[in-house]
């Protein structure tokens, strides 16, 4: 007999049934997106007889879409499928028992005799409620050693999820046959760890895939490709994540792709357990160049009574010729720094979406203690009924004992009209789109600056 803990008690099937299968799991061949989607691909060799079949597929996905499940084998069609996935638990064999009979097993913990009972099961929604005889009885955790012995195991619980396959076959005899299907709950991502030295100008970068089966089954030793994009399900819209491109690459990378997507091959066949994270290394990297910048960006008409941390920022470049040389998968970038004992810090992560080789890219990794900027709006008038005229100071402070460089960008010019016009301006700045230009300021060590522009606009 074998023992089932239930809320503190003890269940035992007085029987356990043998389940007929048509095999177990095959060669598995598994594509695993980006969006918690993933293509598994079962071949099996299976002994189909004439006519009308059930086969049935234990260890499925538990999240398998059944209506994506294609079936092919020589001389043999589906007729019906059916999807499984009540699994076999001792909360489920007592919900399951509901208006059958059980036995009920106490023991008396001071003599140690045995009393059985037969008892119908009168409900189990958030306790068990039962009928001996003529009285009314919930069974209670109690502590008391009290077993609940089930007559049969019923046929609609599964030890696994499973896929009943109804075929029909012209003839009889052993043939390969292979099973596929979309599931959830599978999905990969990359993880990248940087090593960055500030003074070398350089970062190492090793780039780790990371997979995720939350599906209810094991894929053993499987043969494992990954799929770099988003393709459309049900229509849904993309992910809208922001992806810290600067300016996007034109190389392109010397990788196999699928239609607009990269592919990424594991080299080895690996099982992917359930509930398991796994990582594989796909990139590294020694010595790119990579620098830190700090950056500032003041929304329109932003003012503040305090002066505020300027944005850490660090930039490099995913080109083959000065770079990481590779196109960059959708993940996080964990940034760290030697400390003056040579032992690496970690100093802030950001993510980045699928990026093309060739990209410069830009991650904040954190607010400057020591680099600071005060916006303020020092003057606003109205000069018609359709045009403003606003003048803009920007105190800059480096607490730093060398001097640093600031990008302080100016943001919301057009962001309703396009005749925003600067009046002047007390250094040269750059216009970095429509809605926003940058100056870049140099402020001395343990220093400040001041920059000052007037603005024309509609608002």
């Amino acid at each position: 007999m074998r023992l089932l803990a239930f809320t503190g008690l003890a269940l035992v099937l007085a029987t356990t049934p043998a389940v007929s299968q048509s095999s177990g799991p095959g060669d598995i061949s598994v594509t695993i997106y980006n969006n918690n989607l993933a293509l598994v691909q079962d071949t099996r060799r299976l002994n189909i007889p004439s006519g009308r079949s059930v086969q049935t597929f234990p260890g499925v996905s538990g999240q398998i879409r059944a209506e994506t499940v294609g079936f092919s084998a020589a001389n043999a069609g589906i007729v019906e499928q059916n999807f499984d996935y009540d699994l076999l638990s001792p909360a489920k064999l007592m919900e399951k028992a509901v208006g059958e009979t059980v036995t009920i097993v106490r023991i008396n913990p001071a003599t140690g005799q045995e009393k059985r009972e037969r008892a119908k099961v009168l409900a189990a929604n958030g306790g068990v409620v039962l009928q001996i005889g003529s009285r009314i009885e919930v069974l209670r955790d109690d502590r008391l050693p009290t077993r609940v012995i089930f007559d049969k195991v019923p046929s609609n619980l599964r030890a696994r999820p499973t896929l009943s396959v109804t075929l029909n076959s012209s003839r009889g005899g052993v043939r390969p046959a292979q099973l596929s299907y979309l599931t959830s709950g599978m999905g990969w991502k990359a993880d990248y760890v940087a090593l960055f030295d500030e003074n070398a100008g350089r970062m190492d970068v090793q780039g780790w895939v990371t997979l995720t089966n939350n599906t209810g089954t094991t894929f053993d030793n499987a043969k494992t490709l990954l799929v770099a994009g988003t393709p459309s399900v049900n229509g849904q819209r993309r992910n809208n994540r922001r992806n810290n491109i600067r300016r996007a690459g034109t190389e392109s990378a010397n990788r196999e792709s699928l239609g607009d997507f990269y592919l990424y091959p594991l080299a080895a066949r690996t099982t992917i357990a359930n509930a398991q994270t796994k990582q594989v290394s796909f990139l590294d990297v020694t010595g790119a160049p990579a620098q830190k910048a700090y950056e500032y960006t003041n929304r329109w008409l932003g003012t503040q009574s305090e002066a505020q941390s300027a944005n850490t920022v660090l930039q490099f470049s995913s080109s083959s010729d000065g770079g990481l040389g590779d196109a960059l998968p959708a993940g996080t970038v964990r940034v760290y720094m030697k400390d003056a004992s040579g032992q690496p810090q970690f100093i802030g992560e950001n993510s980045i979406g699928h990026t093309p080789m060739g990209s410069e890219l830009g991650l904040k990794t954190g607010e400057a203690f020591d680099v600071k900027v005060k916006p303020t709006v020092t003057e606003r008038r109205r000069l018609s009924s359709r045009k403003w005229r606003t003048t803009m100071s920007y105190e800059l402070s480096n607490a730093r004992p060398a001097p640093v460089t600031i990008s302080l960008i100016q943001d919301g010019l057009d962001f309703y009209w396009s005749d925003t016009r600067i009046v002047s301006e007390s250094m040269a700045s750059e216009r970095r789109s429509s809605n926003s230009i940058a100056w870049k300021v140099p402020v001395p060590a343990n220093g400040r600056a001041t920059v000052t522009a007037t603005f024309e606009t509609r608002f």
